[in-house]
């Protein structure tokens, strides 16, 4: 969500290294911005609502020359985007500035606090609480503005992310987390504090994360890493493995539309180097610890949000079909609210493409309180998930930077067969199938080529519905997560109001808003239960609806029931998913630039939610 830029070391430019830094972290969504540095001995704090290019122009207009700066790009939580409510946050006496990711949850309280003695407040945020209330605590130490930042954090509930620097100490920046990300970047004298690695690859690779209720001071000649109640602790540094090139739109007009095209490349890495296919299985090394516990498993639970939720529906079905383990999939957000059943032997997978989604975090820790296995599937090495569940596998899709995910999520439903084969074959699935099901998979690369060449016909259908108000999706057995990803795609970048639905359910209530203006997209592949899916097209079409089918390529039948067809190529009923979802993220792109939508960065989303 929110995004944390710090610099401090040998350049006199800091103030322009956060902007561009800030820039690197538009796509995770915001509708403010600001910077602020200390030059000549003082504080200068820059902010605006409005985008990243805005407070840039403040700062072309009142350049900053100081080796140290901190900015933010702000997704408003508590108070309106405004200038005034923009981030850094300063104190009473100008001093202090801070930057902040999460929710203060307690502010009220120490706001009333804060007033009670004689300070005074601005804006609408908690994070200006947070600000006021360490020079409260520092006036008290009488200095000293590590110990007082950490006095503050143990008071404070909720999440957050810090990033402080001050006049009053200007050799520093200190930075603080619990359930928002923060690393900071080493480099050759000097160094970067980022929510986001993105931040920093422009300027180095190497970096230490910051795990929950740990703080790290950071001055020109080093760094110092303790937690929260004040022990000291030595960080591990981490190698960043993509390079500046993978976060660039590359020649294309939206990275949503790069990242879609990528996907040939993107699922081939996801089983790249694990399959088996002599003996039709799969290698999964992260999981090899756990391969005990994953063979004599009675339930596996996913817990998943938006995106990564539809594709652990597809993993349920993949894996009770090849592996007959029962599977459950729970929203995190409920999950982790409910008092779930679980029980030691239970093992819970916790899917996320960013790995810092805080309702999955929260789901996987309440797991681990009650003794299940907690394990996980994400994209991003070094996220907090990875960090903190038993064993794991990763998708390496690269970053993704649009907000609406596309190729993290056909790497995710690789990943999820790879791991439903993996427990069939340690189960009942027979070699033979297993040679099936990995030459199948090593087929799709190709075939998502196929599909993306159809990009044109798929525009032209765009044009003629880019001005419908609904939409509806429709599909059954795999495909029906499908359908839920496709209508939350196209509301997703369009602001189109869509719903997906299983196919069999249009009887229950949709039916009643098919008429002559209602796109219906019918996912229609031709597996078990095509012929249903066909008698549920009469249906809207007896009602007058426009069909847009997405059927196989040798299907002569869908062209007389629909009025426009886009076809993929066969595979296995249960690697369908990964084909079928193509069109429908083409769909709606080329809908949502139609309608002249910002497709990269939709209004009100961002691309990782790290507070609730």
């Amino acid at each position: 969500m929110c995004g944390i830029v710090g610099y401090i070391g040998k350049r006199n430019n800091a103030a322009d290294i956060v902007v561009n830094g800030l820039k690197r972290l538009e796509y995770r969504g915001y509708d403010s911005a600001g910077v602020a540095a200390i030059q000549d001995g003082g504080m200068h704090v820059l902010k605006r609502a409005g985008k990243v290019n805005d407070t840039e122009e403040l700062l072309r207009s009142t350049p900053l020359t100081s080796g140290l700066a901190i900015g933010h790009t702000r997704w408003a939580t508590h108070g309106n985007p405004t200038d005034l409510n923009a981030h850094p946050h300063s104190d009473n006496l100008n001093e202090i500035a801070l930057v902040h990711n999460g929710i203060v949850e307690n502010y009220q309280v120490i706001k009333a606090k804060l007033l009670k003695e004689g300070y005074t407040l601005r804006s609408e945020t908690d994070t200006e609480v947070l600000t006021v209330f360490i020079r409260s605590l520092y006036d008290k130490l009488g200095g000293d503005l590590v110990e007082a930042t950490r006095l503050a954090l143990t008071e404070v509930r909720g999440a957050f992310g810090i990033a402080l620097i001050s006049t009053l100490e200007p050799d520093k920046i200190i930075v603080a987390r619990r359930g928002s990300p923060l690393l900071v970047g080493i480099g050759d004298g000097e160094f970067i504090v980022a929510s986001d690695a993105a931040a920093v690859i422009q300027h180095t690779r190497q970096v230490i994360f910051l795990e929950d209720n740990e703080m790290a001071i950071v001055s020109h000649t080093g760094y110092k890493t303790k937690t929260i109640d004040n022990r000291t602790i030595n960080s591990r540094i981490h190698q960043i493995e993509y390079d500046l090139e993978s976060i660039e739109k590359g020649g294309y007009d939206h990275f949503m539309l790069k990242e879609i095209y990528e996907q040939p490349s993107t699922f081939r890495d996801a089983f790249r180097g694990r399959l088996l296919e002599d003996e039709g299985r799969v290698r999964l090394g992260g999981l090899s610890r756990v391969a005990e516990k994953l063979r004599n498993a009675p339930r596996i639970i996913f817990t998943a949000c938006g995106t990564s939720f539809h594709a652990a529906l597809v993993g349920e079905y993949m894996i009770e079909q090849l592996a007959r383990i029962p599977v459950e999939v729970e929203y995190a957000s409920e999950f982790r609210y409910r008092n779930p059943v679980l029980r030691e032997d239970d093992v819970i997978f916790a899917i996320s493409q960013s790995g810092e989604t805080a309702d999955t975090l929260a789901a996987i820790r309440e797991a681990k309180l009650k003794g299940a296995s907690a394990l996980g599937i994400v994209n991003v090495v070094g996220s907090t998930i990875a960090r903190e569940t038993e064993a794991g596998v990763f998708i390496h899709a690269g970053p993704e930077i649009g907000v609406a995910s596309t190729k993290a999520f056909t790497s995710q439903l690789c990943v999820l067969s790879l791991l439903a084969l993996y427990l069939g074959r340690m189960r009942d699935l027979s070699r033979k199938e297993g040679i099936e099901i990995v030459k199948a998979i090593q087929k799709i690369p190709d075939q998502i080529e196929s599909i993306l060449a159809q990009a044109e016909t798929i525009r032209e259908i765009a044009q003629l519905y880019k001005d419908s108000p609904n939409f509806i999706y429709l599909g059954r057995g795999y495909n029906y997560p499908v359908a839920l990803e496709g209508a939350l795609k196209l509301k997703e970048i369009s602001y189109i109001h869509a719903e997906g639905y299983p196919a069999a359910e249009m009887k229950h209530g949709p039916l009643a808003l098919i008429d002559e203006h209602m796109p219906v997209v019918f996912i229609a592949t031709q597996d078990e239960l095509y012929e249903k899916v066909l008698s549920n097209i009469e249906v809207v079409r007896a009602r007058r609806g426009r069909v847009i089918a997405i059927a196989n390529e040798d299907d002569d039948r869908i062209t007389e029931l629909a009025d426009h067809v886009i076809t993929i190529p066969n595979t296995l009923p249960h690697l369908t998913p990964v084909l079928s979802v193509l069109p429908l993220q083409l769909l709606a792109y080329y809908i949502a630039v139609l309608r002249d939508c910002n497709v990269d960065m939709p209004r009100n989303l961002a691309k990782s939610v790290t507070v609730e």
